[in-house]
């Protein structure tokens, strides 16, 4: 039942840990010794703990028993829960916090009605600051809220346990900052937040994001966190009482905010509490700051700042705990709020901040959530020409945030695609050595002879790296010539094992999902004929096969499948195989080759008429004749990706026989209808493609693998 001692550092450029003793682990890995102000400040409720007595004890260890050791239909537990939480009255604090029976009362709690379960909570509240700041205790208070949140699918329990949630606020906010800065009590009072807010209260849930996920929302590989979807689905079941804890709170603890801001259990409350409130501006307009330490005497919108405030902001960035939380300010921050900020804080002083452990994190924040143009025109005034600076300091995080912001806003795309690739290579070298120097970014940049640094054995390829390349690989194809060059220039061993490595594997799939040209992702497929076989059975290798029959020509995908088919029952051990094995046909290539060439080119006439009829201008008048690569354009990329695949799907179970009656039905139809653009038995396939079976599931798991 114990907590886990440290969390991951949602971000890309080290571990940000923590630890429940008198001192905070920074994010250099040492720990720290507690702030002298923050125990002044901060006074600790003392506490002791009375013993249960004997004939109590007896009595939760026999109800223990009978829960637990025999099956009771649902009525009769909730009967007996409902007893014994009634022989809890008056002892509330002893079973909470006593580490034995405290299990007993969860499962109580657990199996109870709602009744008895807001009546036990009620019935805490007296002491309710003592039970969530126990190690025993805040496990039961959790429990009962995680309960209340089941019992809230039944609209007719609403009243009831917001009158109990109501009751319960109340204590807390009487004296917050105890709470909110108890490494227990800081988890019971973010529970309490996201119950109000209308988020899970799993583990794994809002505020508990892993730093993967934040670090692909940052580099645009994935719009938004599983938290923000569950803001964006789930309305706030409680706003009321959420914006009423958290207003009460700020106001009970402003004398102490300077504590909680640079307290590694206070900031996590905070954070929480920011992100539950994204969506209310005029109130985030109020509390942001507040919590900074600024006064609400004549704030008004673009004056919300003090300039006293700003020169104690920058040294506070240096503090795990702050950097956190700063992070969190600017991604939930308004408009108006996020450009004073930038303007008074953070302009002029992006590079120093950059060069710090935690510092970095925070520029990493507010770059990605640049809102402007104008805002990136600033941001590349401080950054621009410090690429291989912050390379060499470790701080590749920043770079990767800056290319995907310009991305993001195309802004400054050229420069920065230039920027990137001087910093790793020089004016005299061949651009062959880019695309591989990024891969193996920390091997370069910690190497002595740096021009010999092309392509070393047995070093794992960089993630961020990997990343700054998909991100690259996404913008114009006309800024990114010297990376096309350099990446179609790689030896086939060396196109194979990238293909077999994680990040290596997503640079090569980004890559033949670009704007290049067909003839320059064909160079790159060749080089891998002959181990499209062993690829499709490796875990990561299978989706750069699937990426590499996108791209090819009709001769090339003959080839792949020719390649597969000696694998097909390996093929249906994977966890991709069926998908491969469906979408190539492979079954249908080596029965019948010649039917299957048909069905393939029945695909490619369908899915260019339906190109010629929806697909945006620039398909319409492409002079490319390669579906695969009309399949990649600046307009809609993904949605056309998605119709091509559901067009795939609806015609892989064509019957074999049927291929020669299809081709001629198209060709008589046009000869009647050539004065239509849209035949209207071809669209109607498009059309039906749609309910392509389980092709969504398919593509579903597919994403997951790639976010």
């Amino acid at each position: 039942m114990g907590r886990k001692p440290f969390r991951k550092r949602a971000g890309s450029d080290g571990n940000h840990s923590s630890q429940d003793f008198g001192g905070q682990m920074n994010r250099t890995g040492t720990f720290s010794k507690p702030l002298q102000h923050d125990e002044a400040s901060v006074p600790h409720a003392s506490f002791v703990r009375k013993q249960v007595d004997p004939e109590t004890s007896k009595y939760f260890t026999e109800i223990a028993n009978v829960i637990e050791g025999s099956e009771i239909d649902l009525e009769e537990r909730a009967v007996i829960c409902g007893n014994a939480l009634e022989e809890a009255r008056g002892k509330e604090v002893q079973l909470a916090t006593d580490y034995i029976i405290s299990h007993t009362l969860q499962t109580l709690l657990e199996g109870c009605s709602v009744e008895h379960l807001c009546g036990f909570l009620r019935n805490c509240q007296s002491n309710f600051s003592l039970i969530a700041m126990d190690r025993s205790g805040s496990h039961v208070v959790e429990t009962a809220l995680k309960a209340l949140a089941m019992h809230l699918q039944d609209t007719d329990n609403h009243i009831l346990i917001e009158d109990t949630l109501t009751t319960i606020s109340r204590m807390i906010v009487v004296n917050p900052v105890d709470i909110m800065c108890n490494c227990y009590g800081s988890h019971v009072i973010r529970s309490l937040l996201c119950l109000c807010g209308g988020v899970p209260l799993d583990p794994s849930g809002f505020h508990s994001t892993k730093s993967s996920t934040v670090l692909a929302e940052r580099l645009n590989s994935r719009v938004s966190s599983q938290s923000n979807n569950d803001l964006k689905n789930l309305q706030q079941r409680f706003p009321e009482l959420l914006e009423f804890l958290v207003s009460e709170m700020l106001s009970c603890a402003r004398k102490d905010m300077a504590v909680l801001r640079v307290n590694q259990y206070g900031s996590l409350v905070l954070q929480t509490s920011l992100k539950l409130l994204a969506r209310q501006e005029q109130l985030l307009l109020d509390i942001v700051p507040a919590i900074l330490g600024c006064s609400s005497e004549n704030a008004n919108e673009g004056n919300l700042i003090e300039n006293t405030v700003v020169q104690k902001l920058l040294p506070l960035m240096e503090k795990t705990a702050f950097s956190h939380l700063m992070e969190v300010i600017l991604e939930v921050a308004p408009d108006s709020l996020y450009e004073e900020l930038f303007v008074k804080v953070f302009r002029n002083s992006l590079f120093p901040l950059s060069s710090q452990q935690c510092g970095n994190f925070v520029v990493q924040a507010l770059i990605s959530h640049a809102r402007t143009k104008d805002q990136m025109d600033l941001i590349w005034v401080d950054l621009g020409t410090k690429f291989k600076d912050l390379f060499e300091m470790g701080r590749s995080g920043v770079v990767a945030s800056l290319v995907a912001a310009c991305e993001r806003l195309h802004s400054h795309e050229n420069k920065c695609s230039q920027a990137l690739a001087t910093a790793v290579s020089a004016m005299d070298e061949s651009p062959r050595c880019i695309v591989p120097r990024i891969l193996f970014l920390d091997k370069y940049f910690s190497s002595e002879d740096k021009s010999n640094c092309y392509w070393p054995d047995g070093v794992k390829m960089h993630v961020v790296g990997s990343l700054i390349l998909q991100t690259i690989f996404r913008l114009p194809c006309e800024f990114i010539q010297s990376y096309i060059t350099s990446i179609t220039s790689l030896e086939d061993s060396q196109v194979l094992e990238a293909s077999k490595d994680a990040c290596g594997s997503r640079v090569i799939e980004a890559f033949l999902s670009s704007n290049a040209s067909s003839k320059q992702k064909r160079k790159l497929v060749i080089k891998l004929c002959g181990h499209f076989g062993e690829l499709s059975v490796h875990s990561l290798g299978s989706f750069t096969v699937d990426k590499c029959f996108d791209a090819s020509s009709a001769s090339l995908r003959e080839t792949i499948v020719s390649e597969l088919v000696p694998v097909q029952k390996d093929l249906l051990k994977t966890k991709q195989g069926p998908y491969l094995l469906r979408k190539l046909d492979v079954e249908g290539f080596a029965k019948r080759p010649d039917q299957w060439k048909l069905r393939q080119a029945s695909k490619q006439s369908v899915l260019k008429e339906f190109y010629d009829a929806f697909g945006p201008p620039e398909t319409k008048s492409s002079k490319n004749k390669s579906f695969v690569a009309d399949a990649n354009r600046k307009s809609q990329p993904d949605r056309m990706q998605e119709i091509r695949k559901e067009i795939d799907n609806s015609l892989v179970n064509v019957a074999p026989h049927f291929g020669n009656q299809f081709l001629a039905h198209q060709t008589s139809k046009k000869a009647k209808n050539s004065g239509r653009k849209r035949p209207r038995e071809r669209t109607s396939r498009a059309t039906d493609a749609r309910g392509g079976g389980d092709l969504g599931n398919k593509k579903k798991k597919k994403y997951n693998r790639n976010s």
